[in-house]
C-alpha cells in the first residue's frame, strides 16, 4: 500500500529533525543558564542538580512506555501530543516563580519527551525505507541528535547573555509550534491494524528499574559513591531491570520484545549510542569547564568554540550515513568514529592552563566531531533497520534509552573521577591560585583519559558485534507505512 504522505517525506525530515533538536539541545541549553536561574530564584548549589536530575529521570525511565504507546496508538497522535505537552512545560518552567516550580516543569518535559523522542525516531524509521534515502534521512537526523548539544551551548549563552536564563526555556516554545504546524499538515493518521495489551507488569518494573539507575548514578554524582541510597537505587534498579527481561518472555505481548534486542546488529549499535552518549556528555561537560574557569570564555564565546565540533558532526553523519554506509556498512565506519574519538579525547589531555584555541583546543574538538558524526547516524540507522513496524517505536525508545543511560552514567562516573583527581591533587599542597587550576586540569585530564578508554573499548566491542558488508535491503521486511 503506497503511503500518501511518501510524497512529503523530505517535509517529513523537516519537522522531526526540528523535534529532535528541541529534545538534544534542551539538555545543554538549560545547564547555561542555571547559575543566572539560581540568582534569581534563590535556590541553593545542593538545590541545582535536581534542575538536571529531574528531567533525566522522567526521560530516561519512561522512554519504553513512550515508544510502545506510540506503537499502539499512533506515531503521530503520540508525536504530536508530546510535542504539545513539552511545549506547556517549557512555558510553565520560564515563567516560574519558584524552585519547586521550576523543578516540576522539568519533570514534565521529561515526561512528554520520552512520548516524542521515540515517536520521531520510528517515524523516520517508517518514512524513508529506500536504502540510498534512508542514509540520507539518518544522517541529517544523526547530525541533530550529535550537533544538538553545541547549538545548545551557543544558543543558551546568547539567549542567558542577551534576554534572561527564562528564554532557554520559551525559546521551545518557538520549535515545538514549527514542529506541531508541519506533523499536522504533513503526517498521515493510521491506527496500528493490531493494538495489544499494553504489557503492565513490564512497563512498572522497567520504568521503576530504569528509575533506580538513572537515580542511582546522579546521586553518585552529587553525594559521592559511599552514600548508600546510591547503591541501594543501583541495586534495585538492576533487580528490576532483571525480572522486567524474565517478564518479556513470559508474557502475551511484551513491551519491550526480546527479539528486538538480542539481535547482534542492533545490541551493537544500542552499545555504540550508549558509548557515545556518555562520550559526548564528557567533552561537552569537562571543556566547557576548562574554556570558561580556566582559559575564562563567556558562555557565548564557549558556544562558539563548540561550532568547529558541530560542523564536524553534520558533515561525518551526512556524508557518512548517506554514502559510505551503503557501501561498506555500518561496521567499519561506528568502529572508526569510535578509534576517532577515542584520539580526540587523549589530544585533549595536552591542554594546560595557557594553550591557544587555534592550535591545541580546535584539531582535538573537530577529530572528535568527525568521530561522533561516524557513529551516531550509522549506529541509530542500524538499530532500527528490519525492525517489524510493530516495534518500530519501542526499538526507537531503546535507542533513546541507551542514549540517556549512556550519558547518565558516563557523566556520574566522570565527575567522581576527575573530582578525586583534583582533590589528589591538592592533597599536602598549599591551596593557592596556581595550584587550584593545576587541580582543574588534572581533573579535565583524567575524565579525558577515561573517556577515551570508553570509545576504545567501544570500538571493540562495536567491531566484534556489528555485521560486516553492505545492509541487504529487502521491501518485503520494511515497513510501508506511516503510522
Amino acid at each position: 500500500m503506497t503511503d500518501p504522505a511518501h510524497g512529503r517525506r523530505w517535509l517529513i525530515l523537516a519537522v522531526l529533525g526540528v523535534a529532535q533538536l528541541m529534545v538534544v539541545l534542551d539538555a545543554t541549553i538549560v545547564n547555561i543558564a542555571l547559575p543566572t536561574a539560581q540568582r534569581d530564584l534563590g535556590f541553593s548549589d545542593a538545590d541545582r542538580q535536581w534542575v538536571i536530575t529531574a528531567y533525566a529521570l522522567a526521560f530516561g525511565s519512561l522512554l519504553l512506555l513512550g515508544g510502545r504507546i506510540a506503537d499502539l496508538f499512533g506515531r503521530k497522535t503520540t508525536f504530536l501530543t508530546g510535542l504539545a505537552g513539552f511545549a506547556i512545560a517549557s512555558a510553565l518552567g520560564g515563567a516560574a516563580p519558584t524552585f519547586e516550580i521550576l523543578v516540576a516543569a522539568r519533570a514534565l518535559q521529561g515526561i512528554f519527551g520520552a512520548l516524542l523522542a521515540p515517536a520521531a525516531l520510528s517515524l523516520l524509521t517508517t518514512t524513508f525505507t529506500d536504502p540510498s534515502e534512508r542514509g540520507k534521512a539518518f544522517g541529517i537526523f544523526g547530525a541533530l541528535a550529535g550537533g544538538g548539544g553545541g547549538i545548545g551551548l551557543l544558543l543558551g549563552g546568547v539567549l542567558t547573555e542577551h534576554l534572561s536564563w527564562r528564554w532557554c526555556l520559551y525559546v521551545n516554545l518557538i520549535f515545538a509550534a514549527a514542529a506541531f504546524a508541519g506533523g499536522v499538515a504533513f503526517l498521515s493518521r493510521q491506527r496500528p491494524a493490531h493494538r495489544p495489551t499494553l504489557d503492565i507488569p513490564g512497563v512498572i518494573t522497567v520504568s521503576a528499574g530504569l528509575f533506580g539507575l538513572v537515580y542511582g548514578f546522579a546521586n553518585a554524582e552529587t553525594e559521592g559513591w559511599s552514600d548508600p541510597s546510591c547503591w541501594g537505587f543501583l541495586a534495585a534498579g538492576v533487580l528490576l531491570i532483571a525480572v522486567f527481561v524474565g517478564l518479556q518472555t513470559r508474557v502475551a505481548h511484551p513491551l519491550l520484545p526480546l527479539r528486538v534486542i538480542l539481535d547482534r546488529g542492533r545490541a551493537g549499535s544500542y552499545i555504540a549510542v550508549a558509548v557515545s552518549g556518555a562520550g559526548i556528555f564528557g567533552v561537552s561537560l569537562f571543556l566547557t569547564y576548562y574554556l570558561q574557569a580556566v582559559r575564562g570564555y563567556s558562555p557565548v564565546e564557549t558556544g562558539l568554540a563548540f561550532l568547529p565540533q558541530i560542523g564536524g558532526t553534520m558533515l561525518a553523519a551526512t556524508t557518512g550515513n548517506a554514502v559510505l554506509v551503503r557501501r561498506f556498512g555500518a561496521r567499519p565506519l561506528v568502529t572508526l568514529g569510535m578509534v576517532l574519538s577515542a584520539l580526540g579525547m587523549a589530544w585533549m589531555t595536552l591542554l594546560e592552563a595557557d594553550s591557544g584555541y587555534a592550535a591545541h583546543v580546535l584539531p582535538p574538538l573537530v577529530t572528535l566531531g568527525i568521530g561522533f558524526g561516524l557513529i551516531i547516524a550509522p549506529a541509530m540507522s542500524s538499530a532500527t533497520s528490519g525492525v517489524d513496524p510493530a516495534d518500530a517505536g519501542v526499538a526507537s525508545a531503546t535507542v533513546n534509552t541507551s542514549q540517556q543511560v549512556g550519558g547518565s552514567i558516563g557523566t556520574a562516573l566522570l565527575n567522581t573521577l576527575a573530582a578525586s583527581a583534583a582533590s589528589d591533587y591538592l592533597t599536602g599542597r598549599q591551596p593557592t591560585a596556581e595550584a587550584v587550576i593545576q587541580s582543574q586540569l588534572a581533573s579535565f585530564h583524567t575524565a579525558f583519559w577515561w573517556t577515551a578508554a570508553f570509545f576504545a573499548i567501544g570500538a571493540l566491542t562495536c567491531g566484534l558485534l556489528l555485521p560486516s558488508g553492505r545492509p541487504i535491503h529487502n521491501p518485503d521486511a520494511e515497513p510501508a507505512l506511516v503510522h
